[in-house]
């Protein structure tokens, strides 16, 4: 048996979404399974220290082998217990810049992240898209662009009509655009746009952070997002500065309800850098 570190602290909560289909939260990026007759597929897995927690609350909906574990993108908060999940037989597959950056030291806000262990990197890589086929259900995995990272992917089981976004959707909250990783505001607007065209009005979306949510919210948050680049397009067109746009709350004035974890002046500084190329 396999020992983890444990974490006292973070309860792992299970959602059921369809006959196959649960939802994993606890502390990090949200965790997406699907249950087949002889194996689960697994979405995610946020943080080291909770893998043993994790590997119980799944024990809890299925005894089955984790044949494929899914990464939506690198951050450590989806990738932290990729060795952990190997190590229990899973085979872990992303888009090809997940497995680049994992294999390499990144920055992310302003702080050195080491490369990860040859044993979590990606083993199966993909550059647009990929399927898997696991019973009747068809499971349809797309790259989406510089959006939230330059290795994002979207997992849609399309038999279920669920789709998973990762961390290119934060729902009800404005987004964490990882600029140093190859994120943009145009690649975010169009990731949104994407989802849109793959879901209906029966579609259940799992954002990376927050709750399931649904197209119409989706397109409330399009909508707010086409609004703050409209903003500050216009400033930058008047000339203002950087440091003008961060201060200048009439920016985002109309879309305070987002504000959380990414403020209104952080998301003002991010798009005014992405606008600029900086």
């Amino acid at each position: 048996m396999i020992m983890y570190a444990q974490n006292k602290e973070v309860k792992i909560i299970t959602e059921k979404l369809t006959d196959h289909i649960h939802m994993l939260k606890g502390r990090g990026g949200n965790i997406g399974l699907f249950v087949g007759d002889n194996e689960v597929f697994m979405i995610d897995d946020q943080f080291a220290p909770l893998s043993e927690k994790i590997l119980k609350a799944i024990r809890t909906i299925s005894d089955k082998p984790i044949k494929y574990l899914v990464n939506t993108h690198w951050h450590g908060d989806h990738t932290g217990g990729n060795a952990n999940m190997q190590k229990e037989g899973a085979v872990i597959v992303s888009h090809e810049n997940v497995r680049k950056r994992m294999g390499t030291e990144q920055v992310v806000w302003g702080k050195k992240r080491p490369a990860s262990p040859k044993e979590a990197l990606p083993v199966i890589t993909f550059s647009d898209d990929i399927r898997f086929y696991i019973d009747e259900e068809d499971i349809f995995i797309t790259h989406v662009h510089n959006a939230h990272t330059d290795g994002d992917a979207l997992v849609y089981f399309t038999t279920s009509n669920v789709l998973h976004v990762g961390d290119t959707y934060f729902q009800g909250k404005f987004p964490y655009i990882d600029l140093g990783s190859g994120g943009s505001i145009d690649g975010y607007i169009k990731g949104i746009e994407k989802m849109l065209v793959l879901s209906d009005d029966d579609t259940k979306i799992i954002p990376g952070h927050g709750n399931v949510t649904s197209k119409k919210e989706l397109n409330a948050y399009l909508k707010m997002l086409k609004g703050l680049k409209r903003n500050v397009m216009n400033a930058i067109n008047e000339g203002k500065t950087l440091e003008e746009v961060k201060n200048d709350a009439a920016i985002t004035k109309d879309y305070k309800s987002f504000s959380g974890w990414i403020t209104e002046e952080r998301i003002r500084e991010t798009i005014y850098k992405s606008l600029k190329g900086e």
